[in-house]
């Protein structure tokens, strides 16, 4: 885990805080049907590889860093339990019944695991706790549209996991729901160079370039500097309007629900 003080020379130096070492992660860590899986994509037989062959593919893959240490980046993407290393990492889910968190709490869960784990099972749970009435219209019954399309959704959700700032330590993403909104909370900032309204237009940053990467080449990521403007322009056309904050150490986004 990342002290305090190396957070600050991250900031200071802008290097990027997946490529650091897991101290005490090991092979033993590793989810080798998920590695086989990703180097299959390039016609890539990991496990019938040579030790030293699979050190030399996971070392340029930012799997693992030069020193032979899973890099931060792998040990999300294909780490068993990530969270025995980084107990930050992870998805707290909690559904309100009313405007405010002294509402009474209809849900309650905690998701950990890989990445794409993460990304699916949240989404899950968010299908799960979302209302979808429908009426009926010339004899044919029509769903009601009370939320922005799903993609929506997922693309906040991945935004979250592959942005955060994993070197503060005791804050997980939060993702809340209200009876008239979703707030998905990822902690750090933004970087110094992008804004706000730099985001709106397609600017792109990657805080976690190695996850980025990962997750780009595992088909969850739009294409860089796409995401939130799509995000942005489904909920004008569904009637509303996207907020995008940031809040001391956090970068909060509220999706408006009817």
């Amino acid at each position: 885990m990342l002290s305090e003080l190396e957070y600050i020379i991250q900031q200071g130096e802008n290097s990027s805080a997946d490529a650091n070492g897991v101290e005490g992660c090991t092979h033993r860590d590793f989810n080798f049907t998920a590695l086989d899986s990703y180097f299959g994509d390039y016609e890539i037989e990991f496990s019938k590889e040579s030790e030293k062959d699979k050190q030399r593919l996971l070392i340029n893959s930012d799997i693992l860093n030069e020193d032979g240490q899973t890099t931060i980046g792998g040990l999300l993407i294909f780490g068993i339990n990530p969270e025995r290393y980084l107990p930050q990492s992870g998805i707290s889910f909690g559904h309100f019944a009313g405007r405010e968190m002294q509402s009474e709490l209809i849900d309650k869960q905690n998701v950990s695991g890989p990445l794409p784990f993460q990304v699916e099972r949240t989404i899950a749970i968010l299908k799960n706790n979302l209302l979808f009435p429908s009426e009926i219209k010339n004899g044919q019954r029509e769903n009601l549209r009370l939320y922005p399309p799903m993609k929506v959704f997922r693309e906040l959700i991945v935004n979250a996991c592959v942005h955060r700032n994993y070197a503060i330590i005791g804050s997980k993403i939060s993702l809340l729901m209200f009876s008239d909104r979703v707030e998905f909370i990822s902690p750090g900032r933004l970087p110094n160079t992008v804004t706000i309204e730099k985001l709106k237009a397609g600017v792109s940053y990657a805080s976690n370039p190695i996850l980025v990467k990962f997750m780009d080449n595992l088909r969850y990521v739009e294409r860089l500097g796409r995401g939130l403007p799509m995000v942005y322009q489904e909920i004008r056309k569904f009637g509303a309007e996207v907020e995008f904050k940031e809040l001391g150490e956090e970068f909060r986004v509220i999706v408006p629900l009817r």
